[in-house]
């Protein structure tokens, strides 16, 4: 076969065969296939899309491009699932979802990100956990997830390195918002993974990867299609993003956040409804439950004998974070220098947030990157954020600023000011979870 061949085909809107998509994912991998021909196969996509049986293919073979983990040890003690975030503004979900379904009996091997852009990474939040091992390698990785239940890493080198180049080479070329190669390059991590149910989390809203509400619909679709079709039972929840997710923004914030949450200390309704809505799905798939109401009852059980708790406690301890750190985190996690209340000038109800801008005035702070090779600042970021709905009285804060400097603090407030809305009349109360797409048995809801 010849890469320009099928290059070509593409470009011209015919589908491609098994056999071709075969040949582009290992020239991909190996390198047969150059960086600009990579290019234009990605670009072609983005114009021409993929038909199901092209997506499941491709996805299929950047998987293969690595080791695909298999868990036949754990095959009488529990189902593996997995769930996976479009990312958000104050979405620390995934911290209390894996140990929360692991207390419930399943293994959950997370394989999670870093930040980019004005949404947080899950690695990130928990690089702020002192010696915290986001690297291990995979037999260390596999060991934790048979003795705790779960662990949650980054991406090794040996998953789904096909997927790594190409992306590389998306993200220089204008072809990131292709529907097909984000579904692509999500699953092929995931379903490497070997898994036998996975959750996705698809947020829709101004603070979204995927702001409109129709592509995240579209992402939702494709990813469930794609992902049962390459025999993993698969849902997707299309949950809020017009609002930060919980009480904070920022990485050890975040974390400190999810221990209150896991303690039963503090739990944010809209930021408990998405975690305990994600928890009923995979323990549906995990045949853990045999009703939602069953699951969702499951799942609170745990958080409230603190199983959940004790679970991500373990998990902390065993990639090598502090033995302690569930009872003794605040002296463990790192502090800002300077912390101000950003109050409200006038008094009434939290109408709307531009959540997209608040990500990026905590990346401002230092929280996050602009590029792949920036420092982050753990300790800056937000909390006490008052939800949309919330009666406010001028004087009061809308948030707590946690910044290095003075400058940096003021700059935030004055940031943040423009970007909250204060109405007379509270906002009409909108649902968390939008959407739920899954298998063609399972029903979909408005």
């Amino acid at each position: 076969m010849l890469p320009q061949e099928i290059i070509r085909r593409k470009r011209d809107g015919h589908a491609l065969s098994a056999e071709e998509i075969a040949f582009v994912t290992r020239g991909i991998a190996d390198g047969s296939l150059t960086e600009g021909q990579v290019a234009a196969f990605a670009m072609a996509v983005l114009f021409r899309d993929m038909t199901t049986a092209e997506r499941v293919a491709f996805t299929r073979g950047l998987m293969a491009s690595g080791i695909v983990l298999r868990w036949d040890e754990l095959k009488d003690r529990g189902p593996v699932l997995d769930k996976h975030s479009t990312g958000g503004v104050g979405d620390k979900v995934s911290l209390m979802l894996a140990p929360l379904v692991a207390s419930c009996g399943a293994f959950v091997p997370m394989i999670s990100g870093r930040g980019l852009g004005h949404t947080g990474g899950t690695l990130d939040k928990l690089s702020a956990i002192p010696d915290y091992l986001t690297d291990p390698d995979i037999d260390r990785f596999r060991r934790v997830v048979r003795q705790v239940g779960c662990a949650i890493i980054g991406q090794t080198d040996d998953l789904a390195p096909a997927d790594r180049r190409l992306y590389a080479i998306r993200d220089v070329t204008g072809t990131v918002e292709s529907i097909p190669l984000i579904a692509s390059s999500i699953l092929s991590k995931k379903l490497a993974e070997g898994l036998d149910g996975l959750v996705m989390d698809v947020k829709a809203g101004g603070g979204a990867f995927l702001p409109d509400p129709a592509l995240s619909h579209t992402l939702a679709g494709s990813i469930a299609t794609i992902a049962n079709g390459a025999g993993v039972r698969t849902t997707a929840l299309i949950t809020d993003m017009d609002a930060v997710l919980g009480r904070t923004v920022g990485n050890a914030l975040e974390v400190a956040e999810t221990v209150d949450y896991l303690a039963g200390r503090e739990r944010d309704p809209r930021l408990h409804e998405v975690v305990l809505s994600l928890a009923t799905e995979m323990l549906l798939l995990g045949h853990l439950a045999a009703t939602p109401a069953e699951a969702r009852a499951k799942a609170q059980a745990r958080l409230d004998d603190g199983s959940a708790a004790e679970t991500f406690a373990r998990m902390v301890a065993a990639l090598d974070g502090p033995s302690d750190f569930l009872e003794r985190h605040a002296s463990y996690l790192p502090r800002a220098g300077v912390i101000k209340p950003c109050v409200a000038e006038e008094s009434g109800f939290i109408a709307a947030m531009e959540t997209r801008e608040i990500g990026i005035t905590v990346i401002n702070l230092g929280g996050g990157r602009r590029r792949a090779s920036d420092p982050i600042d753990p300790a800056v970021g937000l909390s006490a954020v008052r939800g949309i709905g919330s009666r406010i009285a001028a004087g009061e804060p809308l948030a707590m600023v946690h910044a290095a400097s003075e400058a940096d603090a003021e700059a935030a407030i004055a940031a943040l000011r423009r970007m909250i809305r204060i109405a007379d009349a509270p906002p009409a109360v909108q649902p968390v979870v939008r959407a739920r797409i899954g298998a063609p048995d399972i029903e979909k809801v408005a």
